[in-house]
């Protein structure tokens, strides 16, 4: 029994030394852009939850972006409307900003395609997770390239004090989309989406959007986070048939109301 008990033992310690060697091997836990600050991510927003990279999910990016304040970045996940239940949320992260965290997306009666703009602090991996309804994790990336230092200076708006002046305005636009038969909403409001990592500068960003039609029904809803760029540019795509009219709902971190008539 004693013998049994030893071999028994040996193979948990074969077992556990094996595991640390594959990890030590694989730092990047199986990520395609291999980075290594992927494992804590994974754990931290999925609670190891099933998960697959795919290119299901387009993460579209300048192979070199000039202005590290203002990267461009599209997300398709329109390739997963159909599967497990449909789309529940979107989460952005850029794995090697200083606040990892760029936007979370619920495309509710809205397509899952997404348009805006970033800061980069340096060259990152930037992915899409995307939760299907029945829990399961589908990852998509692409490696944002970049001068750097985006989330460390101020914006335009702030460096000039102008922004106190536009705070929260509105500017909202449909477009047909008949190709695709969509209606492309753009919106754009202003406001300085301050980090906090500027010295002397608090954090002041939007936390909160919601579109409304005019029974109060969501047909998007967003929690924006601080690397998203100044003055928000965002690009939505909605059913060509639906309301014409809505409003956008929102909030920034100090209470500062959003409230903006958007018609078609």
């Amino acid at each position: 029994m004693a013998k049994r008990r030893n071999v028994l033992l040996a193979g948990l310690w074969g077992m556990a030394a094996h595991a640390a060697r594959a990890a030590t091997q694989d730092p990047a836990g199986s990520d395609p852009l291999g980075s290594p600050q992927w494992p804590d991510l994974r754990r931290k927003y999925t609670q190891e939850a099933p998960l697959r990279f795919t290119d299901a999910v387009l993460v579209r990016t300048p192979a070199f972006a000039d202005d590290a304040l203002n990267v461009p970045l599209q997300i398709d996940a329109r390739a997963l409307q159909a599967v497990g239940g449909g789309i529940a949320r979107m989460l952005v992260i850029a794995d090697r900003n200083p606040i990892r965290e760029v936007l979370a997306f619920e495309p509710l009666q809205a397509l899952p395609l997404l348009a805006l703009r970033i800061r980069l602090e340096q060259a990152s991996p930037v992915r899409c997770l995307v939760q299907t309804r029945d829990g399961h994790w589908h990852v998509g990336g692409a490696m944002a390239q970049a001068a750097g230092g985006g989330c460390t200076v101020p914006g335009v708006t702030r460096a000039d004090g102008s922004w106190s002046k536009t705070l929260n305005q509105v500017h909202a636009r449909f477009f047909g989309n008949l190709a695709d038969g969509t209606r492309r909403l753009r919106v754009q409001i202003m406001h300085p989406m301050d980090t906090g990592l500027v010295a002397g500068v608090p954090a002041l960003y939007i936390e909160r959007l919601e579109l409304q039609d005019a029974a109060q029904q969501p047909w998007w809803r967003m929690q924006l986070h601080e690397p998203v760029s100044e003055n928000p540019l965002l690009t939505v795509e909605m059913p060509l048939q639906g309301p014409k009219a809505f409003r956008l709902l929102g909030q920034d971190n100090n209470g500062n109301r959003i409230d903006a008539e958007v018609r078609a």
